[in-house]
């Protein structure tokens, strides 16, 4: 079953039950480089520093949760989120526009 989410408190509490992080990541866009919204869960966080790649450019950036939340809402997004129905510790998301 799956709900979109667009309350602070929910959203970070929806996280954080999964042991996440807010996440910012600087990608190329063919112009110059863009920051893209990003969630990070479980030994991805600790190793922040070393998680680049070829979409990459300094790997991502663990941020403040007000930092993060601003830039949801000028993007103005939500997160879709997809809970286990067997009660299991799913981290499934995805970033949908606000209706």
């Amino acid at each position: 079953m799956s709900q979109i989410l667009t309350d602070r408190r929910a959203i970070r509490e929806w996280v954080e039950a999964r042991g996440g992080n807010p996440v910012l990541m600087d990608v190329p866009d063919g112009t110059g480089i863009r920051t893209v919204l990003q969630l990070t869960f479980g030994q991805d966080a600790l190793n922040a520093e070393g998680n680049e790649g070829p979409d990459r450019i300094d790997g991502f950036q663990l941020v403040s949760w007000e930092e993060w939340f601003v830039a949801l809402e000028k993007g103005n997004l939500a997160i879709e989120v997809t809970d286990d129905p067997a009660g299991g510790n799913e981290a499934e998301f995805t970033f949908v526009p606000r209706d």
